[in-house]
C-alpha cells in the first residue's frame, strides 16, 4: 500500500478520507487527534463542519 491518503465520494453522502493525511481549518490551525478515516461534509448542512454528521440523510440531500 502506498503512503498518502485515499479519498472517495459516497453517493449522496460525504467525502471519505483515509490513510496518512493532515487537515487544517480555515483559521490555519491543524485538526488533531483525527481518526484514521474521516467523513467530510459536502452537502453544507452539517452542524459539525467540516465533518459529516449525517444531515444529508435526514434532509434528503442528493449529490445529483
Amino acid at each position: 500500500m502506498a503512503d498518502g491518503a485515499d479519498i472517495s465520494l459516497k453517493e449522496n453522502g460525504p467525502i471519505l478520507v483515509s490513510g496518512e493525511f493532515s487537515l487544517t481549518g480555515e483559521d490555519g490551525q491543524p485538526f488533531t487527534d483525527l481518526n484514521p478515516t474521516i467523513a467530510l461534509c459536502r452537502c453544507g448542512m452539517s452542524a459539525n463542519k467540516p465533518f459529516c454528521d449525517g444531515s444529508h440523510s435526514r434532509e434528503g440531500w442528493s449529490s445529483r
